[in-house]
């Protein structure tokens, strides 16, 4: 009787260690995103078109779920919660996360006022997640939320620079909207694939990844038709460019993984710690100073961390 009383636990043992093992694979993978993208560069610009690169990404992801569903299909066999073939009302949900994914806000906005302005994307990932998937928030955990947007804030800002921000109206509305939109995609994209529990996740990526593929075409025909056509798709690639399209395709399955097995809460503080990570790492690639808003700001993440575990804990 023993036994059996604690197989539960042994179960939710198991999917706690999963939970833990993709969000750390999220957080490494996320620090070094940003390292690859600043080593892919040459002269300070993209050598490389960056449509192809993220159709490339989508393409490989797509190539990835298929590998993991053989694998599941000869030890298994095919069943319905593994099979490839689906109904319209199933698929048709997945063009809306991959065409959210594609917006620009580099236009209006200097790349450090970026990093700064999608931090607004912490808050509307809570307020939607609330919304959408009808999960409340703690106050203590809004509390941890509003930190770590803070937190994030401080350790990005230039100690150099006299304004925190300056950025036009445009900026600022454009920031806006990309929060909306990437909470959005977020929270849409951890609804669709928590709606069927049992469905296998590959399948569900495979889906997600083949309509990713075509907007990303879309992009390259409407954006760098000529310049592909001219100098051809892989022009400007090199080994970096590979690392760093390897490495957005394992991170884009890895944020599915959490989506799946955790939720966007849990992935909201993964990113957030990721981006400390990889301004600790630029301190010996890139001769990096680590200011004293870097250090306040980490200290708040990190008070934040803890709020919201306690939070979880009590609950």
């Amino acid at each position: 009787m023993a036994a059996i009383g604690a197989m539960p636990e042994i179960g939710g043992f198991r999917q706690k260690s999963r939970r833990s093992f993709v969000t750390l694979i999220l957080t490494v993978l996320t620090s070094s995103q940003s390292i690859l993208i600043v080593w892919s560069k040459g002269a300070g610009k993209y050598e490389y078109s960056v449509t192809t690169a993220n159709f490339l990404v989508e393409a490989l992801k797509c190539a990835l779920s298929l590998v993991a569903l053989l694998r599941i299909w000869r030890k298994d066999g095919v069943t319905d919660d593994n099979r490839l073939s689906t109904t319209w009302d199933e698929v048709k949900v997945y063009p809306i996360p991959a065409a959210l994914y594609l917006y620009y806000i580099f236009a209006y906005v200097d790349a450090p006022g970026y990093q700064i302005l999608k931090n607004l994307n912490i808050i509307s990932t809570g307020i939607l997640y609330q919304i959408i998937l009808k999960r409340k928030l703690t106050e203590i955990q809004w509390a941890a939320f509003i930190l770590l947007c803070a937190g994030c804030t401080t350790a990005q800002l230039n100690p150099s620079s006299d304004h925190v921000l300056q950025a036009p109206l445009q900026g600022w509305v454009m920031a806006i909207v990309m929060a909306l939109l990437s909470g959005f995609a977020g929270v849409y994209t951890e609804a669709i694939i928590k709606k069927r529990p049992s469905r296998n996740i590959n399948v569900q990526n495979f889906w997600l990844y083949v309509f990713g593929m075509i907007f990303n075409a879309f992009a390259i025909m409407t954006q760098d038709f000529d310049a592909v056509m001219n100098d051809g798709f892989f022009h400007g690639y090199s080994l970096i460019t590979v690392l760093m399209i390897l490495n957005h395709a394992l991170s884009g399955i890895a944020v599915s993984m959490v989506m799946k097995y955790a939720d966007n809460i849990v992935k909201v503080y993964s990113t957030s710690v990721a981006m400390l990570l990889t301004a600790v790492v630029s301190v010996f690639l890139f001769g990096f100073h680590l200011s004293l808003a870097f250090f306040l700001g980490s200290t708040v993440v990190s008070v934040a961390i803890y709020l919201h575990s306690t939070s979880k804990a009590r609950r």
